[in-house]
């Protein structure tokens, strides 16, 4: 995998073979990140990565300039893996261990971005328990966007605060946000 943008541009980082991990790939991230880039300035968000396994995505909304970046991983050796590579590259990411699920029933943090990247064979009530619990307990932002990675053959559009998709291959972005 590689930081596609910011100061640590065309970094590549390799990740033990042993994480159990399924990190996004550069295309489908790239494309992500061209949608963000027309919606925020990096430098004054807050983002909650959940299942961040790599740490991927946190790597990148870090290299943009995001200074307020929660990584949240149940496998201690995805913990581990982002806090070195956060030293290394001198990124300023929280990491916290901890079911997902839990992290969210309890977390007094609120963020502008949210994004999870849960196992793909989860079942569409476990990706719809995720959105439900982030809109019930508002712990995003206003103006915020929560993202769920899925594969192509999960549909989550019929959240009440679903939004849109982006399809890249067999990668799904599901877009929701707070609805008036």
């Amino acid at each position: 995998m590689r930081i596609i943008s910011g100061k640590h541009k065309s970094k590549r980082i390799s990740a033990p073979k042993n994480l159990p991990v399924r990190p996004t790939t550069d295309m489908a991230k790239e494309s992500l990140f061209n949608i963000l880039n027309n919606l925020y300035y990096f430098d004054s968000i807050s983002v909650i990565d959940l299942f961040s396994g790599t740490g991927n995505i946190s790597y990148e909304f870090a290299s943009r300039g995001t200074e307020e970046i929660y990584a949240i991983d149940a496998h201690f050796n995805c913990i581990k893996f982002i806090n070195q590579t956060s030293k290394d590259l001198d990124l300023n990411i929280n990491t916290f261990k901890s079911d997902v699920y839990k992290f969210l029933e309890k977390t007094p943090l609120k963020a502008d971005v949210i994004f999870a990247d849960p196992p793909y064979d989860f079942k569409e009530e476990e990706f719809l328990k995720i959105a439900d619990t982030i809109f019930d307990r508002n712990i995003l932002k206003e103006e915020g966007l929560l993202i769920i990675e899925h594969s192509k053959h999960t549909t989550l559009s019929n959240h009440p605060c679903f939004s849109y998709e982006k399809r890249y291959g067999g990668n799904v972005f599901s877009f929701f946000e707070i609805k008036e």
